[in-house]
């Protein structure tokens, strides 16, 4: 070794620093523009204008059979209208003259093929109606029309009755009606206030300015149909917390903006709370129903029957771990649970719920482990007879033709030998009897119907198999106009290969769990990638994408086209797959991305140029409390994570889900799968980003995260967007974008990420 760096030391000086710039720039190389470029292709704006028909998305028209739809063409955006009983589609109107004439009207040239609208209005005189730059315009018989764009001409701070005699306001927090024939007022509450205010709810993003700010107004009332009561609610404000932030993003202020907003964390017993309340405007009488009162994320909707009689509902305990459908006698005031259940861990809250004309109803469930459809008798709550079972899972109830005793349901899981999380079309009688599938291809099936017609649109894919898109009928499920299929001519000339499907075993050792991974378009399997997790583990939801449109427009491309392998599973605990499946993550929550780890590992077994040494994960929200803890939990598998918008403690976060999937009250599993409470478990990269007015998951989570991993002695990376609050580093691609896959550049890749350059879009 000496000899060797003697010799090196009586070099030239000028040689010797050309030989330590060559190896410097061999171990980080830097990449071009046209890197970034390869993955701009893939963003979410751009990707759906190279795929021509990718889907269609009906806009029901209520004379007849028919919908409007828009797309991209060979010819740029295009509006088509669908004519079922004609089996006719064709463009909807002459694009090219439209651009041409509003280029006249505006003096702007306008191009054909990107009309500055994405809706219309159509009717059967063949008028098209749609707005642009503060005007209605109306396009007919070749010419043009416009207007100034009128305001919503509702008043949704008033309520008219059912006969149109009675007008229900608020004043003062205080409930009013007012006689629309002789303009008499009557007051029919008296003890609202500005915490106890009737006839309002707090909106999900309701946000008070300042220390002194007034709530946003709300106005809400649900008259009986014979127009002589009001059922409401009262918001209880007074014993509620707010969360904060602190806006500092704005041009025009010098001091940070505070705001506020209502948002109770699991355990909180400081929360807005509702109560429902009850007016009759012949005695002016008031009755509340505090036995009913519910935190406002968890809620109640009351309907009323159609004698005026009753109300009815589904009322959910705190915690999820039971509900009961109610019916209250709006005379004497009894409250009857006409139907109740209980789950160990949680019962679904959305259920799937009809009333029949028949004094029956539809009730959907997960109490036989799987979500499914019963027949029920509404005055004594019994079952009359199962409508459906089996271990699958039904998704939607899509249309009740009472009529003649069938309904339409949606379910996953029924058909054999196909992937257990496509969707697909069934009809059944109500006696349970002539279970029929309507949808019968190999795919997942996504179905869109209007109230009442004969006809729904099936668009069906795989993330392998571009998507088709027909007409079926609906009492048959017979194809009757095809419409479309997507064009991927562009995406084979950029070498793009769709995403593989893959199977393996979950941590169990027994359950299948699925999953797809991504390939850059200049693939070659002599080559070694990295490989990145994209994870959001649910539970309330499956994050993999099951569709051809799923598959393309989303986060995992574009980051593949870096120079990636990326990776998305749904392991167990996730939703889709009965009640057993998902009870996995009840108060594990922290465990999600144990068998990510698993499938990862078994891919890169059996796939060469997967390097299973350089493995990174990212994710926003939910996901992003998933990136983080993998990064905590399997540190020595995870090397480099960016976890976005992170709810980094559950006790933290907003109520409904983590009461719901980690338990109520709080207990020790809450502490013991924080992120912040196992922080000095980190060994790899970590990248926490936060928006700086986040009001769905609050970045002090985020900071209390940070701080205790400077307490931990521990390097990461912080970055904040302050001006904005949860919606950032989405599909369409933004300044955190790029920030995300420089880190993985970086630290995964080990290459130079392009500084200063900007996403072009």
């Amino acid at each position: 070794m000496l000899p060797m760096l003697s010799s090196l030391y009586r070099r030239p000086a000028s040689i010797l620093l050309l030989w330590f710039a060559f190896v410097h720039l061999e171990s980080v190389a830097q990449l071009s523009e046209d890197t970034y470029h390869k993955a701009e292709y893939f963003l979410s704006d751009n990707i759906q204008r190279q795929v021509y028909h990718l889907d269609v998305n009906p806009n029901w028209l209520k004379e007849n059979n028919s919908f409007w739809h828009q797309t991209y063409t060979k010819d740029g955006k295009r509006f088509f209208l669908t004519d079922i009983e004609k089996r006719e589609t064709k463009e909807a109107f002459d694009h090219a003259e439209l651009a041409k004439l509003l280029s006249e009207k505006s003096g702007e040239n306008i191009d054909s093929a990107n009309l500055p609208f994405y809706r219309i209005q159509l009717d059967g005189e063949g008028s098209v109606v749609f707005e642009w730059k503060n005007k209605s315009w109306t396009f007919i018989d070749g010419m043009l029309r416009s207007k100034r764009a009128s305001s919503d001409p509702r008043d949704r701070s008033v309520a008219v009755s059912p006969d149109g005699n009675w007008k229900a306001f608020t004043r003062n927090f205080n409930l009013f009606v007012e006689n629309l024939e002789t303009g008499e007022e009557i007051q029919l509450s008296f003890d609202g206030s500005k915490n106890y205010g009737y006839a309002s709810y707090w909106g999900w993003s309701d946000m008070i300015y300042g220390e002194n700010g007034e709530r946003p107004e709300h106005f809400t009332v649900n008259w009986s149909p014979d127009s002589k009561k009001i059922q409401t609610q009262i918001v209880d404000l007074r014993l509620a917390e707010k969360m904060l932030l602190l806006d500092n993003s704005q041009d025009d202020k010098f001091r940070p903006q505070l705001m506020g907003y209502y948002r109770g964390s699991p355990g909180d017993t400081t929360v807005v709370m509702y109560t429902p309340v009850l007016f009759e405007l012949e005695s002016k009488k008031e009755t509340k129903f505090p036995g009913l009162s519910l935190p406002h994320f968890i809620g109640m909707n009351l309907s009323w029957d159609s004698t005026s009689e009753h109300l009815y509902g589904t009322y959910l305990q705190r915690g999820f771990k039971s509900f009961d459908l109610i019916e209250i006698n709006a005379a004497t005031k009894n409250i009857r649970k006409v139907y109740s259940e209980s789950s160990p861990t949680h019962v679904n809250n959305n259920n799937i719920f009809r009333r029949l004309e028949n004094g029956q109803f539809i009730l959907g469930t997960e109490k036989s482990g799987w979500n499914q459809l019963y027949l029920m008798d509404w005055k004594s709550g019994s079952l009359v007879n199962r409508i459906t079972s089996g271990e699958y899972v039904v998704k939607n109830l899509l249309k009740v033709d009472e009529e003649n005793g069938i309904i339409y349901f949606e379910a996953s899981g029924k058909e054999k030998d196909t992937n257990p999380y496509y969707t697909y079309l069934y009809k059944v009688n109500l006696d349970g009897s002539g279970l029929e599938l309507l949808t019968p291809e190999n795919a997942y099936h996504t179905i869109s119907y209007d109230q009442d017609k004969d006809y729904f649109v099936d668009n069906y894919s795989t993330v392998n198999q571009p998507t088709i898109s027909v007409v079926r009928e609906l009492k048959t499920g017979e194809i009757v106009h095809e419409l479309s299929k997507a064009d991927i001519s562009n995406l084979l000339k950029k070498g793009y290969q769709s995403p593989k499907q893959f199977t393996t075993t979950a941590k169990d050792g027994k359950t299948t769990i699925y999953g797809i991974y991504y390939l850059p378009t200049d693939f070659s399997s002599k080559k070694k990638y990295p490989i990145i997790d994209y994870t959001y583990s649910g539970p309330h939801i499956d994050i993999t994408p099951k569709t051809f449109k799923a598959g393309l427009v989303g986060l995992q491309q574009p980051m593949a086209e870096l120079g990636f392998v990326v990776v998305t599973v749904d392991g167990l605990g996730t939703s889709g797959r009965g009640k057993t499946f998902n009870d996995v993550s009840y108060r594990n929550l922290g465990d999600g991305t144990t068998d990510h780890v698993l499938a990862i590992k078994e891919l890169a077994s059996k796939n060469k140029f997967m390097d299973i040494e350089k493995v990174g994960i990212f994710g926003h929200s939910a996901g992003g409390y998933d990136a983080a803890r993998a990064m905590l939990l399997h540190p020595d598998f995870y090397k480099v994570g960016v976890a976005s918008a992170g709810d980094h403690d559950h006790r933290m976060e907003k109520a409904w889900w983590p009461e719901m999937y980690m338990g109520y009250p709080v207990g020790e599993f809450y502490h013991d799968q924080s992120n912040i409470t196992n922080a000095a478990n980190l060994k790899g990269h970590l990248l926490l980003a936060h928006g700086g007015i986040d009001e769905n998951v609050n970045p002090s989570a985020t900071f209390k995260f940070a701080e205790a991993l400077i307490n931990a002695g521990k390097d990461f990376d912080l970055f904040i967007w302050p001006s904005r609050n949860h919606n950032f580093g989405r599909a369409d691609g933004d300044y955190f974008t790029k920030k995300r896959w420089d880190y993985f550049i970086e630290h995964l890749l080990g290459e130079k990420p392009l500084r200063h350059y900007r996403i072009q879009r």
